[in-house]
C-alpha cells in the first residue's frame, strides 16, 4: 500500500464554503477511483497556529498499490478536480510513500 498526503493553501479570497465544497468533492473519489483503499480530508484545526503557514485543507489517500497510486495523478475525476483549483491555489505540498 501507498500513502499519498496533499496539503492545499488556497489565495485568500477562498471562502470556508468553497473550502467545504473542495473537501466533500475529494472525500467522494473514494467511490469514483479505482484502487484507492481509504481516504480522509479535512480543514485543519490545528492549534499551532505558528505552523498553519496557510494551509487550510488536508488530505491524505491510501492505494492498494504503486500501480493505483500512478494512475491516480491522470484519472479524469482527478483531473476534474485539478482544473477545479485554477485560480484559488496558492500552494500545494504532496508526499506519497509506501506502507511498511
Amino acid at each position: 500500500m501507498y500513502e499519498h498526503l496533499v496539503v492545499f493553501k488556497f489565495n485568500t479570497n477562498v471562502t470556508p464554503i468553497k473550502q467545504q465544497e473542495l473537501l466533500d468533492q475529494l472525500l467522494t473519489f473514494r467511490d469514483r477511483i479505482p484502487g484507492i483503499f481509504d481516504i480522509s480530508a479535512g480543514i485543519n484545526v490545528t492549534e499551532e497556529t505558528e505552523n498553519i503557514k496557510g494551509y487550510t485543507l488536508g488530505l491524505r489517500v491510501t492505494f492498494e498499490d504503486l500501480a493505483s497510486l500512478r494512475s491516480y495523478g491522470p484519472h479524469p475525476i482527478h483531473q476534474e478536480f485539478v482544473k477545479s483549483l485554477d485560480g484559488i491555489l496558492e500552494n500545494v505540498i504532496v508526499v506519497d510513500y509506501p506502507l511498511v
